[in-house]
């Protein structure tokens, strides 16, 4: 088994009003993954994302492009401490 990490990640470009947040937590769900993704008030996307080190790049992979209906210009990616959260959900 891959070891566990969790990270943040700040998405910017139109990453709002495009259905961002509900991809991400269909692909979160999808790859056993933890945390949350929410709308920040400056316009970009933020996510917390904990798991197996491999789904965890899978997600980040999926993060720098986004769905179709998103344009992602950047990601900065930042390493946190893992906090056993379950679950993958929206926050406002």
């Amino acid at each position: 088994m891959d070891a566990v990490s969790r990270k943040r990640v700040i998405v910017t470009g139109m990453v709002q009003g495009v259905g961002f947040r509900y991809h991400a937590e269909a692909e979160a769900h999808g790859l056993g993954l933890a945390g949350f993704v929410r709308n920040r008030s400056d316009g970009t996307v933020e996510a917390e994302i904990e798991g197996d080190d491999t789904a965890v790049e899978r997600m980040l992979t999926w993060l720098r492009t986004g769905p179709r209906s998103a344009s992602v210009n950047a990601t900065q990616v930042t390493d946190l401490a893992e906090s056993g959260e379950p679950g993958f959900s929206i926050r406002l």
